[in-house]
Formats: structure tokens, sequence, C-alpha cells
């Protein structure tokens, strides 16, 4: 599918292809959508993901994070842990992703869709507009734009009916995640 013309300059500057990531386990590094490479301090590959902890370096409140990769559920899920000064927020960042994996190395695309999980009191979803704007602009096709809202669906509705308790709902599913830092 091709963007009408001057769609990506003039109504949707946000707009950019799909992110993707590289998380290598036997150099212990992350490769961030800009292609800058980070230390990881710890993975753990579990039957249901890849768990990996990280600093975050140079951010102004951000001091590091601890995400799971689910590649069954298309979901990276993370938990951000801030700098003193900052109050700590319990919420729960979770982007819906395409995990790819092989022994040493896992991959994820993201497709643009956030949620933000309040534990007990409800879900966010985000960025619908960066998914339907990079359909148009011919930068994510139509089936895997379903996929992700599916994706999305599924995920609003399983914490919907435990709760908006992340945990609760990801243990019916076969999901135990474990965090250094709860």
């Amino acid at each position: 599918m091709t963007a009408p013309r001057g769609l990506a300059a003039e109504t949707a500057p946000h707009i950019h292809p799909p992110k993707t990531e590289i998380f290598d386990l036997r150099e212990m590094t992350n490769t961030d959508p800009k292609g800058i490479v980070r230390a990881v301090r710890e993975y753990r590959v579990e039957p249901f993901g890849l768990y990996l902890a990280r600093d975050v370096i140079g951010h102004r409140s951000i001091r590091s994070l601890e995400s799971w990769l689910l590649p069954e559920l298309g979901l990276r899920i993370t938990d951000w842990c801030y700098t003193p000064g900052h109050p700590r927020q319990d919420q729960f960042y979770i982007d819906v992703v395409r995990i790819d994996v092989d022994e040493g190395c896992w991959r994820t695309e993201d497709h643009y869709l956030d949620l933000i999980v309040d534990p007990g009191r409800g879900v966010d979803v985000l960025d619908t507009d960066e998914l339907l704007d990079a359909v148009l602009a011919g930068l994510i096709d139509p089936g895997t734009a379903q996929a992700a809202l599916t994706t999305t669906y599924r995920t609003v509705d399983g914490l919907a009916r435990h709760g908006y308790v992340l945990d609760r709902w990801l243990s019916t599913v076969g999901v135990r995640m474990t965090w250094s830092r709860r």
C-alpha cells in the first residue's frame, strides 16, 4: 500500500518505520532502535520469554529498566526505575511487538501500539494514530496492523478481566514474571 502524496511530510510528522531492537545474549548487549549498543546486566530465558535488566545512561529521570519479551503474546513489558527525587511509578509500559527468537539473539519489531497499565485501576492505549499513519504511508501492511490491534484488544480484555493486575492475567496464560526490583 502506498501513501497518498505528501502524507508523511504534511499530516504525519511523527511517522517512522517500525522500530527494531536487538537483544544479544552472547554479547550481553541491547541495540536500541537508534543503533546504540547498551550493556545488559542480566538476561534470563524462561519457557515463555526473555527477561533483561539494564541501566539507562544519561536520562534525567530514569535510572534503569527491566523488560520481559513475550513472543507468544506479542508483548514487551517494561518496568522503569526512576532516579532519586522522582516519584516511583507502579505503572507497566507494554509495547505491542513482533519477536523473532534464535538461540543467542532476539529481535523485536515495534508495531506502534503501547499500553500503560495502572495496576488495579486501568489501562490506556496509546499511539493508535501512529499505527494508522504507518499503514497509510505503506510502512506496515494491513495484516500486521490488524494483528497488532488484535494483540491490543486481547491484552486489554485480559487485564480488565483480572482487575488490571498484570501478573494475575499473565498467570492465566502460563507467564510468571519475576523482577529484580519488585
